[in-house]
């Protein structure tokens, strides 16, 4: 075993010993200071009805959204998103609270009565939302408590560039010359190698005052959009070390890991969503299955903290709408969960899934869609995600300018003025 897993085991049952957990799993003691906005994860958890599971797993069993979200070469990948837990999750949160038991003198104890008796055996993270890494950096932690402290309540703003617009300013200079802000996240893609254009964009951003989301279209060996598709690689020599697939692949992610540690050197925290829409099975990564993804999405994780020690990652796990069951990759192999969705709605349907799915208490992101809808049907739904990310070129073009002032400016929504200094 790993010394990155021993200590993310430790870690593990130190969260669960203290009940640290963010987002709708806060404690009682951290919700004190938030109480007047948690209605929003209330209401959430609140809609266990009849009628919701059934939605949930119509949702699941349906064939007619995979017809409507693959109309066009981005939207055939860009359209849905999702998020699961796995038998390692049960196993992990399941581990910790009979670790915890046993520390207790009494056969029946309380939250706080726990609390207390773990708090004085096992050692305790100092951050308020430990990452899975525990070497993780201060600053990314920073981050990562900011984005928990603020789930339910607000949403930050995130706008995805594109590279071949004339600018790779096009989305956020519109997106300035229609609401008079610009967004708090910006997205970059490693795509068709182009490491150095991102790391030179995530370094600006960062000292602009924002904060940085980097994704991964990419071949098994490399290239872009087309070979993330239309790679179909045999997943038993891929996962294999010393194939042949396997040390092409390396090679690969060798590029990334390159460029995500020259952003570590620079004090830049990238919130890593390599992988996306996984379950929806259209990209090479998803094409093994759920099991095979779960080997691949470790190995990576394990590669890049292990190997290239890179302490300035938050790793998300990014669904397709249809979030589907068994894919989730692990508690201690991911720090925020969420899924993507091109139907123009507050993807209500992937967060109840969740709600049903996932017990892990990690923040949810809807990390892409096409148009962002009104602030007032996200307050409606009661899914209050840790920020929303429209995708490029027309997808932000095609949204109401109007609508889209009102997004911006609203107290919901965090622009990039109106984020921390993290530094």
């Amino acid at each position: 075993m790993s010394i990155k897993k021993i200590a993310s085991l430790i870690t593990a049952l130190a969260i669960a010993a203290t009940i640290t957990a963010c987002g709708n799993n806060q404690t009682a003691s951290q919700q004190t200071t938030a109480a007047t906005t948690a209605s929003a994860e209330t209401t959430v958890g609140e809609t266990t009805s009849a009628e919701e599971t059934t939605e949930a797993t119509t949702a699941e069993t349906t064939t007619e959204e995979t017809t409507a979200d693959t109309t066009a070469e981005e939207t055939t990948a860009e359209t849905a998103a999702s998020s699961e837990e796995s038998t390692a999750e049960t196993t992990a949160e399941t581990t910790a609270e009979t670790t915890t038991a046993t520390t207790t003198t009494e056969a029946t104890t309380t939250a706080e009565t726990t609390t207390t008796t773990a708090a004085t055996t096992l050692p305790v993270s100092t951050a308020s939302y430990p990452l899975s890494n525990p070497n993780a950096d201060e600053i990314t932690q920073k981050v990562y408590d900011y984005i928990c402290e603020n789930y339910g309540k607000t949403m930050l703003s995130c706008q995805q560039e594109s590279t071949w617009m004339g600018s790779p300013d096009y989305e956020v200079d519109y997106i300035e010359e229609t609401t008079g802000k610009l967004p708090a996240m910006r997205g970059l893609d490693f795509m068709n190698a182009d490491f150095d254009g991102v790391v030179k964009r995530s370094k600006e951003w960062w000292d602009k005052g924002g904060i940085v989301t980097i994704c991964w279209h990419t071949g098994v060996n490399g290239k872009g959009y087309q070979e993330s598709l239309n790679d179909d690689p045999d997943f038993e020599k891929l996962l294999t070390k010393g194939t042949d697939e396997y040390n092409a692949m390396i090679a690969n992610w060798d590029k990334a890991a390159k460029a995500l540690t020259e952003l570590r050197d620079a004090g830049v925290p990238v919130l890593w969503r390599p992988f996306h829409e996984f379950d929806g099975q259209w990209f090479w990564w998803g094409k093994g299955g759920s099991e095979n993804f779960i080997k691949l999405w470790r190995m990576m994780y394990d590669y890049f903290t292990d190997e290239y020690n890179l302490t300035n990652l938050i790793w998300v796990l990014g669904y397709s709408d249809y979030v589907k069951d068994g894919w989730y990759v692990g508690d201690e192999y991911c720090d925020i969960i969420g899924s993507d969705s091109y139907k123009n709605n507050t993807n209500l349907r992937a967060w109840r899934i969740f709600d049903k799915l996932d017990k892990s208490g990690k923040p949810r992101a809807f990390h892409e869609c096409g148009n962002v809808p009104p602030v007032s049907d996200f307050e409606k739904d009661g899914c209050i995600w840790s920020w929303f990310m429209v995708w490029h070129t027309d997808y932000i073009k095609n949204n109401d300018a109007a609508n889209l002032k009102n997004v911006y400016n609203s107290d919901l929504v965090i622009t990039l003025d109106e984020l921390p200094a993290f530094k």
